[in-house]
């Protein structure tokens, strides 16, 4: 398994072997030894998967308090998968991290606590796997506004699907400091 360090420290990229001949093909698609191994010692406690078509951007969401690690991977079709450091004092904040996943390479992100996460659909229909550190909690979510301008993230499209929630999320800037993750110094 290739890993990739981005320059957002924790988030992760892996690339992991695929065993393929005729009939189909074979990937590990989580060994937590082998993860370990690699840099990503984390315990996951709940896994989910969305299908979504073209042009549905869901996010950018986040817990606090409760912030979930995720591993996320696009089982089937191709997403645009972003992830935003919005830890209040580090010396990241604000910076974001743009990565292809589709499942002709079967690459996978891992974005730790205390980032935003969200995706794109580029495909006709996507199917997006997440491992994730914390239970899911109502009570805890938030979200960035997609398109914040401070961010600069491009998602190369201009009017995507996104959910009624997501269409309330405000800018990183307008976010109470105490709603949003802390960074801690390891």
């Amino acid at each position: 398994m290739n890993v990739i360090q981005t320059e957002l420290e924790g988030v992760l990229i892996f690339e992991p072997k695929v065993f393929g001949d005729a009939r189909g093909f074979f990937t590990e698609t989580w060994n937590r030894r082998r993860y370990a191994e690699a840099g990503l010692d984390v315990v996951f406690v709940q896994d989910n998967v969305s299908r979504s078509r073209k042009g549905v951007l869901r996010g950018l969401h986040y817990q606090n308090p409760n912030a979930q690690g995720k591993l996320v991977q696009a089982l089937e079709g191709e997403v645009l998968d972003v992830a935003v450091d919005i830890r209040v004092g580090s010396p990241t904040f604000g910076k974001s991290v743009v990565v292809r996943l589709s499942d002709k390479d079967f690459r996978q992100m891992y974005i730790p606590p205390g980032f935003a996460h969200g995706f794109c659909v580029l495909s006709d229909t996507a199917l997006f796997a997440y491992k994730c550190t914390e239970l899911y909690n109502p009570a805890c979510e938030g979200g960035v506004l997609w398109n914040d301008p401070d961010l600069g993230i491009d998602w190369g499209i201009d009017n995507p699907s996104l959910s009624e929630k997501d269409k309330l999320n405000r800018r990183l800037k307008a976010i109470p400091v105490d709603k949003l993750p802390r960074y801690e110094v390891r």
